[in-house]
């Protein structure tokens, strides 16, 4: 993962500051790429420790086109969880009795998800983040992209036109008020020699938090694909907008940046599979992971 530290270096030494929404700031650079062959190794982060199965709910969670956090918390993935709480508290008129960071804060947020988890009501009202990335992967005014782009790539496989969009003017709006109009903005597929390659392009880039996730989802989504498909994986383009580091991640990036990357582990689709919604957390196996220790870091909600 030479290719990651290298981007942190870089927006360390050329990045300038920018204000941002969340106000806490970062150090930007605009426009970068990346690109991860698939052929030698699955691009997991060794130089910190990532959880694997939280990507893999994640990503089924989009391909399944479900868009309320209730799933991702049975499977005990929460990093969805910051934003729809913001909301509740927002709603509720508790946010200014419950500052971030606060001790209080992290009692109201585990009440927040004990209700998603058991109060059908409350899950469906504060659990739902609206038409975000799975609604318009599988239902982008009515089309199925995602089935459409495996169509396609099966029987147009030299095509240009390989897409899926998450960016839909129309409910940017809708997204906003939940604070997450889509990151991961497009990806599109390429098919060469019987290898399926994908480029993303991602508007906004968490470089600490967020981008080892992105990396890994939009990998294992290549692989999937491409088992669909009965293709081989080629590489992972990785195309960045606004590349940044937030300024409260700055000694977590120092602490990674000093940590020897170790090699990239194996991942393998276990079970044969010829639709992209059958797959379950039990068709992937993870071997050869050796990462370092996790560093954690709060998100800039």
């Amino acid at each position: 993962m030479k290719q990651y530290l290298d981007l942190l270096n870089l927006i360390k030494e050329t990045g300038i500051k920018k204000e941002d929404r969340t106000g806490t700031g970062t150090i930007s650079i605009f426009g970068h790429q990346m690109r991860f062959d698939l052929q030698e190794g699955f691009p997991l982060m060794t130089t910190k420790k990532v959880n694997l199965d939280a990507i893999i709910h994640e990503l089924l969670w989009f391909i399944r086109g479900d868009t309320n956090i209730r799933y991702l918390i049975q499977n005990n993935v929460n990093i969805w969880n910051d934003w729809p709480f913001q909301n509740w508290l927002n709603e509720t008129g508790k946010a200014d009795q419950h500052p971030i960071h606060s001790d209080s804060r992290k009692d109201m947020m585990e009440i927040f998800i004990e209700k998603i988890m058991n109060d059908d009501e409350f899950a469906s009202h504060y659990g739902d983040l609206g038409p975000v990335y799975g609604k318009q992967w599988r239902d982008f005014e009515g089309v199925d992209q995602l089935e459409l782009v495996i169509e396609d790539i099966k029987t147009n496989p030299n095509s240009r036109r390989l897409i899926v969009s998450a960016w839909n003017p129309k409910d940017i709006p809708v997204m906003i008020k939940s604070g997450l109009p889509p990151c991961h903005t497009l990806f599109q597929f390429y098919v060469s020699d019987g290898k399926l390659s994908c480029q993303l392009y991602q508007r906004s880039a968490d470089v600490f938090l967020g981008v080892p996730y992105n990396i890994a989802s939009y990998a294992l989504l290549t692989l999937m694909i491409a088992k669909v498909t009965g293709l081989e994986a080629g590489e992972f383009v990785h195309s960045l907008g606004d590349t940044h580091i937030y300024l409260n991640h700055l000694n977590q990036v120092d602490e990674q940046l000093s940590r020897d990357p170790h090699d990239l582990p194996k991942l393998e689709i276990v079970n044969d599979k010829n639709n992209i919604s059958k797959f379950d957390i039990g068709d992937f196996k993870l071997t050869e992971y050796n990462p370092h220790p996790f560093i954690p870091a709060p998100i800039a909600v």
